[in-house]
């Protein structure tokens, strides 16, 4: 997926979550401060400056591939690594090939400014998890601090990508499960689904849920989607955005998914959940700094999982291949 959008940067948000965050291994805030001091600033000027280019696609692709790297084991920066004659890896599996380049651009950038200031210490993974916190605060939503100390993963394999990763189908149980595998309970699913508040989906994810007329979607919805989204489509690049402010990190996600105007069945599925799921999706929908505060907490769990640190993994070189 590569759309672009002709936006000016947005300002960033002032909103700082500084509540708990969990331990995890030998993550900390302050891993650079003697081995590489400021790295922070050089990642968040990468993201400023592409969406001054022009490229708003970055800020919510980033945050996409942020979350495609943290479910397939853990956060390790193994959705970077290009597959080989030997291997396929897994950016090439079927369900991450609408990753937008662009969000591995803006990984590779940063990269090359930190091997240039601080050669060998800081790694891909946690380059991506800052991008992501950077990404979100660059569409006007919550920041929060990021634990640091991820090592890279020397392993990418396409398969487990298929077998993790959530689909735009699943429906609620399927996700809570999912979910549940990686330690992150039903709450925290329903505030990380708040991301789609940013981005797009491919027509092709949506096309299947318009023609048997789901019962969960408004019918005006569905015929307004049909004019971006017809029943013939056979273009798979073709995309259609989560909502009306694509490049703003707000809550209108979930106003959006009371009114039964999600676009995905992983979405909508939320309002067929108990009582507290579905609780949580008003409560955001009717108070939006709620929300930017849980979902940086889940932001900040999520960050943890399956980490490798200490002896584990390297710090890759060149993100997109092994050492």
């Amino acid at each position: 997926m590569e759309l672009m959008a002709p936006l000016a940067f947005l300002p960033m948000a002032s909103f700082l979550f500084l509540g708990p965050i969990p331990v995890s291994s030998e993550l900390s805030i302050s891993f650079y401060d003697k081995s590489c001091p400021g790295m922070e600033d050089k990642i968040s000027h990468v993201i400023r400056e592409k969406m001054t280019e022009g490229q708003s696609i970055t800020a919510p692709a980033t945050l996409r591939l942020f979350f495609h790297d943290c479910f397939v084991q853990g956060c390790d920066g193994s959705v970077l690594i290009s597959s080989t004659e030997g291997n396929k890896a897994e950016r090439d599996a079927d369900i991450n090939l609408s990753l937008a380049g662009d969000s591995l651009d803006a990984v590779l950038r940063a990269k090359k400014i930190l091997e240039e200031m601080c050669p060998g210490v800081v790694s891909c993974a946690d380059i991506l998890a800052v991008l992501a916190r950077d990404s979100t605060v660059a569409m006007n939503g919550p920041s929060w601090s990021v634990l640091k100390g991820r090592r890279d993963s020397r392993t990418s394999i396409a398969f487990l990508a298929a077998a993790e990763l959530p689909t735009s189908s699943a429906n609620l149980t399927q996700l809570i499960n999912q979910f549940a595998s990686k330690g992150l309970t039903s709450l925290d699913l329903v505030a990380l689904s708040g991301a789609h508040t940013a981005g797009s989906a491919h027509c092709i994810e949506v096309v299947e849920r318009l023609r048997r007329r789901d019962p969960t979607m408004d019918p005006d919805f569905r015929a307004s989607l049909l004019a971006s989204c017809p029943l013939s489509l056979r273009d798979n690049e073709v995309v259609v955005t989560f909502d009306d402010t694509p490049f703003v990190f707000d809550n209108l996600f979930f106003k959006k998914l009371k009114e039964r105007k999600a676009l995905l069945t992983s979405d909508q599925t939320l309002l067929s959940g108990d009582d507290h799921i579905r609780e949580a999706v008003f409560r955001y929908a009717e108070n939006e700094t709620l929300f930017f505060q849980e979902f940086a907490a889940a932001m900040q769990k999520i960050g943890s999982v399956g980490v490798l640190t200490g002896a584990q993994g390297e710090v890759r070189k060149d993100c997109i291949k092994i050492n």
